[in-house]
């Protein structure tokens, strides 16, 4: 049996995300635990005032997954080339298993960051991968919201293993952090159970020259098994043309992606990703104990305020599922970009002002916690905690997967998409290993750090970043592009909007024949319009090529 409701095939696929989830909370509720602190301590003390790993091994434990998941997410696009979307999310899946079992089993630092880099190899295959998967399943006026599920399932992944491994603090011994990490198995479980029951891409099934199959998905997935649907024709006819135009020049390397007429795409889907990490939010995840330390919260009134941050980030990831696609992508992050900065300069103010040294052991022993606030402002500078992660939740979260998939052709999105996930994965390595040395050498600064991030982020977005809200995979080719073809032009992304309402009515077969016939004589112009962008950028193809 296989599934074509595309809300399930979603649902299923997105358990991918959730597995990055599981890892955020697994080491953020922990890492400042007793047992935690006392098994792996490298500190002069031992229980039961141990100090824990030294602040830049801390970050090395924590940033060793994001490493494995930079490696996992360049590797994951020759995987989804030969393999198939599907079958690579599968074999992360498995790798998954692999990981815990050695996190689960650690007997030492070493073999705790080994388990955390294959974990990591996981997590780079699954979070560059399941947005492709989706965006070449969805139909264009969903695409939004069913990619951007990728972001609230990460945001239930750590929500639900914060608080296992709260309860699991309790207990008085290594099972209280070796239980949370066996547990992280379970839902990989599921997702391998689960894809087996999903069909695969018909833009990768039909660039393997697997036609009837990619027909049958269409239809399963769009029109209840009709063939003949308006709808699953015109995805047919786009993705027909634009196959056998690449069919000369099949190979593709990511080389291909620095050419002329593709490194503004690249540069626009890895800086996605960049900007998502350098707005400090996964910071906020992995260390938010530490913050919340400096404020004054020690033990279980630390956690518990902790996990507040992950629910809001639940709650407030519907909007943009229920919206975005209406929204749009370019709005979206301006909004976002702008708030966390407010925040992020709101708690270096508050910090700066109303703070003061804690001295070299930090507050309650936590050495990254270097900076003591109290009273009211102490208060203040939790609010804007809460207040960045309810800011980043509806905006730069969903749209950050939601995005980089939509710029690119089909004949380069598989390792297109895992270069800018390969970049998120990157950045948040260094970031993960860069924060608790900030936090110990300069303080409150590092607030001021990632607010000028986001104000720099809004200034690129604006003149950088195009709507690509509504319109079909194969059509937003046309916007990088002017209407011949011959130079680099295209649109300025502040001149691009939002074009959803006659997708939606051929998706649902409202349109009448007229308006059918100017749709398709839209869309072969556009067509035209990205063909001939894609022959500038790969030497060897024809100016005007034939298509069937």
């Amino acid at each position: 049996m296989v599934i074509g409701n595309i809300y399930l095939i979603a649902a299923i696929s997105i358990i991918g995300g959730g597995l990055f989830g599981f890892d955020i909370s697994s080491m953020s509720a922990i890492i400042g635990t007793k047992q935690y602190l006392c098994y792996f301590n490298q500190g002069p003390n031992g229980p039961p005032d141990c100090s824990g790993p030294r602040s830049d091994v801390q970050g090395g434990i924590t940033a060793s997954m994001a490493g494995g998941s930079w490696l996992g997410a360049l590797c994951s696009g020759f995987l989804s080339d030969i393999f198939g979307r599907k079958h690579a999310i599968i074999v992360g899946a498995c790798i998954w298993l692999i990981g815990s079992t050695i996190i689960c089993a650690s007997q030492n630092i070493g073999m705790l960051i080994v388990g955390r880099v294959i974990n990591g190899f996981c997590v780079g295959i699954c979070s560059a991968q399941v947005p492709v998967y989706i965006s070449e399943l969805a139909p264009p006026s969903k695409r939004g919201r069913l990619v951007g599920a990728q972001q609230w399932a990460i945001t239930w992944g750590i929500m639900i293993m914060f608080y296992i491994s709260y309860g699991c603090s309790h207990i008085k011994s290594t099972a209280s952090f070796r239980i949370p990490w066996g547990l992280q198995m379970i839902p990989a479980m599921l997702l391998i159970v689960g894809m087996l029951f999903l069909p695969e891409s018909p833009r990768w099934l039909a660039r393997n020259d697997r036609w009837e199959e990619a027909e049958s998905v269409l239809a399963l997935v769009h029109s209840k098994g009709d063939r003949s649907s308006a709808f699953v024709q015109r995805e047919m006819q786009d993705i027909r043309e634009m196959c056998e135009f690449e069919r000369e020049n099949r190979d593709v390397s990511y080389l291909e992606l620095f050419r002329p007429r593709m490194i503004n795409r690249t540069h626009i889907g890895v800086f996605t990703q960049i900007w998502s990490q350098l707005t400090g939010m996964n910071v906020m995840m992995y260390y938010i104990t530490y913050v919340f330390a400096m404020a004054g919260l020690t033990g279980n009134q630390n956690l518990v305020s902790s996990s507040i941050q992950y629910v809001i980030n639940v709650v407030m990831t519907i909007p943009a599922l229920l919206y975005v696609d209406r929204w749009g992508r370019r709005p979206t992050l301006l909004i976002g970009a702008a708030l966390m900065m407010t925040w992020l300069f709101a708690d270096a103010g508050l910090l700066a002002t109303y703070g003061h040294y804690a001295g070299p052991n930090g507050v309650g022993g936590i050495k990254e916690a270097s900076w003591s606030v109290h009273g009211p402002p102490a208060k203040a500078v939790i609010a804007c905690s809460y207040l960045f992660v309810a800011s980043f939740a509806p905006t730069w979260g969903p749209v950050s997967w939601i995005y980089p998939p939509e710029l690119y052709p089909l004949r380069v999105r598989g390792k297109a998409v895992a270069l800018a996930t390969s970049a998120n994965w990157a950045f948040n390595f260094a970031l993960g290993y860069f924060v608790p040395p900030a936090f110990v050498n300069i303080q409150w600064k590092t607030y001021l750090i990632f607010g000028v991030f986001c104000f720099a982020m809004f200034i690129h977005v604006f003149f950088m970043f195009p709507e690509t809200a509504g319109k079909t995979l194969e059509e937003t080719d046309a916007i990088f592009t002017n209407p011949h073809g011959v130079k680099y032009i295209g649109t300025p992304a502040w001149k691009t909007h939002i074009s959803t309402s006659r997708v939606r009515k051929l998706e649902k077969g409202e349109l009448d024949a007229k308006e059918i016939a100017a749709y398709h004589d839209e869309q072969a112009d556009l067509g035209t319009v990205g063909r001939a962008s894609m022959s500038h950028a790969a030497p060897g193809l024809s100016e005007t090529p034939k298509v069937g």
